[in-house]
């Protein structure tokens, strides 16, 4: 059993020290309850993301149903391929010309924020910074050398790496205050596309609770009125 375990302390020493590398991660919390939030989040996404980014596993109609916007609603302002609402989130670039242009093959984003993490995410997306040596002018604390340019950029503005630490240099459409909060919503929706049942078991949870509860109390009459005599 010693043996066993000083080799699973072996097997995941490398992934604590991955772990423990760079800058801690400023913490981020969803909110999937709010659905103006996820209905924001969705529009920037599908205005600045999936250009490049698929999202294969999710679609348009199952985004109307959870969000609560018709599928007129959707197909008007969210679908611009030519498509319909009852489509995935595909992406009309070609993997081999995304390959020519960044280097690689823009990753499909369905389930990004639960391989990278909301807070990865969400840190990634306000750490780009000017510098010249990249192929678009921009690279990124949290992700070293990207590949992405700054898409985002018009609305945040451009950063500088000056000490170790960023600083705003030149300023977007959004200030700084507004352009967290574009990026919080954005995220937010990346975190429900990942698991859209999450808010089908926050309703059912509330339900399953409320029934426990009143069964509670019915077994505790029929348990009181089973005992009175005995007592």
């Amino acid at each position: 059993m010693r043996k066993l375990i000083l080799a699973c302390l072996l097997a995941a020493a490398p992934l604590l020290g991955v772990a423990s590398e760079g800058a801690a991660l400023p913490g981020f919390k969803a909110d999937l309850s709010n659905r103006a939030a996820l209905q924001r989040g969705a529009r920037t996404f599908v205005n600045y993301c999936v250009s490049c980014h698929s999202a294969e596993f999710m679609r348009y109609s199952r985004v109307a149903q959870d969000l609560g916007l018709t599928p007129e609603q959707v197909q008007a302002n969210m679908v611009f391929n030519g498509g319909d609402v009852n489509q995935v989130m595909h992406v009309a670039l070609a993997n081999e010309d995304g390959a020519r242009w960044f280097g690689q093959a823009p990753p499909d984003l369905t389930l990004a924020a639960r391989s990278r993490g909301a807070d990865w995410l969400y840190s990634y997306l306000r750490s780009f910074y000017l510098d010249p040596a990249r192929p678009f002018g921009v690279n990124n604390t949290v992700f070293p050398n990207a590949a992405m340019p700054h898409v985002l950029a018009g609305l945040q503005g451009t950063q500088a790496l000056q000490d170790g630490h960023l600083t705003q240099v030149a300023e977007g459409t959004l200030k700084p205050a507004e352009y967290d909060a574009l990026v919080r919503d954005l995220v937010n929706f990346m975190v429900y596309m990942g698991e859209p049942a999450k808010l089908v078991r926050y309703s059912l949870g509330v339900k399953v609770l409320l029934f426990l509860l009143v069964f509670s109390g019915l077994a505790y009459m029929v348990k009181h009125e089973y005992w009175r005599d005995v007592h």
